[in-house]
């Protein structure tokens, strides 16, 4: 890295040109490439998803859209038997099916007396309406369909209109959602305390604009990619908040070791490429990583995933870019100037990370068990991990959709109307026949297969199942198995489509082969990582740590977003399960972010055993000068995962909370106890590496220890509070 670095400060000013280039041309591209970012969640090959796909075409509604539902609530002692009532209602689901673009399923239709209460006095209505494409949730229907329905029916009958898509749309509307810019100002105010507090100069504003550039440079990126492939709109906020941690936390790094080498009398030329080839290398190394923490997501044969991890990739690829090329140039011709009031000092160590290093390094059995008292039960907790939707009384616990919600539960009426499944066959006679066989099944309230023009094309008919549970359930689920098994078996012809046969599929084609491609990435980072610490143990300490992290961060969700242990910290109820894409993204992203830490602290504890051969000394010395920034980056990411956390969408807020949670975990209980513990407990194995895996990965042989290296079990000279705390 020092031959990079100075080449690099030998064309300041084109460096500087290009990044200005690229700057100003991002604050143009950005605006677009969120326009021209994609919504679609499709799962191409999956049988769910193919059926739901050819119903949509044929009919042009239902599918893996959620119908609206209905429920209709007649005063007094009036019940369904009044042929006024019945006509009324007959009328109302006719004229709504005759506009073409509605298809609606309800007792006055099909004579059947399972779709309404026990008193006669509640019916219960399915009305499928249109898709209208990704970008759009199409016009709100539910006042077209409570006035088509009252106007035909006693005065004093209530009409609610519910549903996952009613309610998911209420939800919406009664947060406000403060966008993608806000939310990254947010991050940026965080971020900016925290490195005033960290540096107490001007320098602190130089991260900042480093994530600027990154940020805005990603997205023009994005821009151009969004012109070759589909680019998901998630992306848009990781690049935003992600993309804010990352660049900041390079830079962190970098302009800490800068500081530090000006202090020990370098002038600032000389500081910037001492910082480079030490902190550079970590950070060249942790980008690396939190790359191939991100090829998971590019692998998978999932398009909007895909997209998500080619968008998910630049990030940390640009942050690396602008830190090793732009800020060299920033720090050897401004950098001296920016570190005012306070200017940089010869000790730069933190004597209370000194004290607590060589505590934990001594008391290594208790530091374990305590760091694993407290992580292994979230770990266990992972192992409930429900993968699915979350059910409808978890998108929203008031207003109108909802209060629909609570009328169909009081009625006796079945929540799994809600997800009803659709069965497309060939004919009106097959599809007869498929109701009749499918509605003898368990957890089958009623199947019906109408013979109207909204349910027949030439070719094929539909049938509606609705069963007693939601399909996003675990019992609705296996209702969804049961179906697709007598119609596979009975009707090889018949497709079986709906959001619960979709959800299945979907769940399978993201998780089939995760197993394989988590081992060959921990395989690859693991190699990169033997290179970058020149050891084996470390490398595996590091791999084997972050799926710790990775698995305690799981547990956190489950409790709190599943069982609902803190959920009403963001004013949700628990959500019952995980959605299907949340845990991928954690991990793709999470193995890579608390990679970075792992990088920064090993590579410092590396080189001063490089320095001093002494394991104590290398780790007291390393977490002192490295501790407090570990620190810091945490709480920056932190609080850019914090600002995530308050958009309106349940998924973004759960998935922002597992990579705060994960964070936080990862730099205390993971970095500030377990890491020197075990170093401790390895003791001279922590730095072997083989001799032909050195030469195979043209790892440079490790310098011989200099003959005044500290004695082992020494504290370094000065660090009167390790001291203190190593001979209690």
């Amino acid at each position: 890295m020092s031959r990079f670095a100075d080449g690099v400060l030998r064309f300041k000013v084109p460096v500087l040109l290009f990044w200005l280039a690229a700057l100003v041309a991002g604050i143009f591209a950005a605006g677009q490439a969120t326009d021209r970012l994609s919504r679609d969640f499709s799962f191409p090959g999956a049988r769910g998803y193919e059926a739901n796909v050819s119903i949509l075409r044929e009919y042009g509604n239902g599918g893996s859209g959620s119908p609206l539902v209905t429920v209709v609530t007649l005063p007094g002692d009036t019940t369904v038997d009044d042929p006024a009532v019945r006509d009324g209602l007959r009328e109302a689901y006719a004229k709504l099916d005759a506009s073409g673009q509605l298809r609606s399923v309800a007792y006055p239709v099909t004579d059947d007396r399972r779709l309404i209460s026990p008193d006669g006095r509640t019916l219960l209505g399915l009305v499928f309406k249109p898709f209208y494409g990704e970008r759009s949730a199409g016009p709100d229907l539910v006042p077209t369909v409570t006035g088509a329905l009252t106007a035909g029916l006693p005065a004093g009958t209530t009409v609610q209109v519910t549903g996952i898509d009613a309610l998911s749309a209420q939800a919406a509307d009664s947060e406000v959602s403060t966008g993608v810019l806000v939310e990254t100002m947010i991050g940026a105010i965080g971020a900016l305390v925290v490195l005033i507090f960290v540096f107490r100069s001007f320098l602190a504003l130089l991260p900042l604009l480093l994530a600027a550039v990154s940020i805005l440079t990603t997205f023009l990126l994005v821009w151009g990619l969004t012109g070759i492939t589909q680019v998901n709109f998630l992306v848009q906020y990781l690049i935003a908040l992600i993309g804010l941690g990352v660049a900041i936390d390079y830079a962190l790094l970098i302009v800490n070791r800068w500081r530090e080498e000006r202090g020990n009398g370098l002038d600032s030329r000389e500081a910037t490429v001492r910082a480079m080839s030490t902190a550079g290398s970590a950070v060249l190394f942790s980008a690396t990583a939190v790359g191939f923490g991100l090829l998971v997501l590019i692998f998978l044969p999932v398009p909007f995933l895909r997209s998500v991890g080619y968008g998910g990739l630049l990030i940390p690829v640009v942050s690396a870019l602008v830190n090793l090329t732009l800020l060299p140039v920033l720090l050897a011709t401004v950098g001296e100037r920016l570190d005012w009031p306070r200017r940089a000092a010869r000790h730069t160590r933190s004597r209370l990370w000194a004290g607590w290093a060589a505590l934990v390094y001594r008391r290594r059995w208790l530091a374990t068990f305590i760091a694993l008292a407290l992580l292994v039960p979230l770990c266990v907790a992972a192992f409930g991990t429900r993968i699915g939707s979350p059910p409808a009384d978890a998108l929203t616990p008031s207003g109108p959709a909802y209060q629909g919600l609570v009328q169909l539960r009081s009625a006796d009426l079945p929540d799994g109307s809600l997800t009803p499944i659709e069965i497309r066959t060939g004919s009106p006679a097959e599809a007869q026949r498929v109701a009749d066989r499918v509605a003898a099944l368990p957890g089958i309230r009623t199947a019906t297969a109408p013979t109207g023009p909204a349910w027949t094309r030439p070719g094929s008919a539909l049938v509606t199942v609705i069963p007693d549970a939601e399909t996003s359930t675990a019992t609705g689920k296996r209702t969804v198995e049961r179906v697709r098994g007598v119609v596979d078996a009975e009707f090889p012809a018949a497709q079986v489509g709906g959001t619960g046969a979709q959800e299945i599929d979907a769940t399978s084609s993201l998780y089939r082969y995760f197993p394989l491609m988590l081992a060959v990435i921990a395989l690859i980072t693991f190699l990169v990582l033997i290179r970058a610490f020149r050891s084996v143990l470390l490398a595996l300490q590091a791999i084997l740590l972050n799926l710790l992290s990775l698995a305690a961060a799981y547990g956190a969700l489950v409790l709190i977003w599943q069982e609902g242990y803190g959920s009403q910290l963001w004013d949700s109820p628990a959500t019952g399960s995980i959605t299907m894409w949340v845990p991928l993204m954690t991990f793709a992203f999470l193995f890579g972010l608390s990679m970075d830490y792992e990088v920064f602290l090993l590579t410092r504890i590396r080189e001063e055993y490089d320095r001093t051969g002494d394991g104590r000394t290398a780790v007291v010395e390393g977490l002192s000068r490295i501790g407090r920034l570990v620190t810091s980056a945490a709480l920056i990411l932190f609080l850019a995962f914090a600002s995530m956390a308050i958009l309106p969408d349940v998924n973004i807020k759960i998935m922002a909370s597992g990579l705060g949670i994960g964070i936080l975990l990862d730099a205390t209980l993971l970095r500030a106890l377990l890491v020197p513990a075990l170093i401790s407990l390895s003791g001279r194995h922590t730095w072997w590496v083989p001799r032909w895996l050195e030469r195979a990965l043209l790892i440079r042989p490790r310098p011989a220890p200099p003959a005044t290296a500290a004695p082992a079990g020494t504290v370094p000279r000065g660090d009167h509070l390790a001291e203190e705390l190593t001979t209690r």
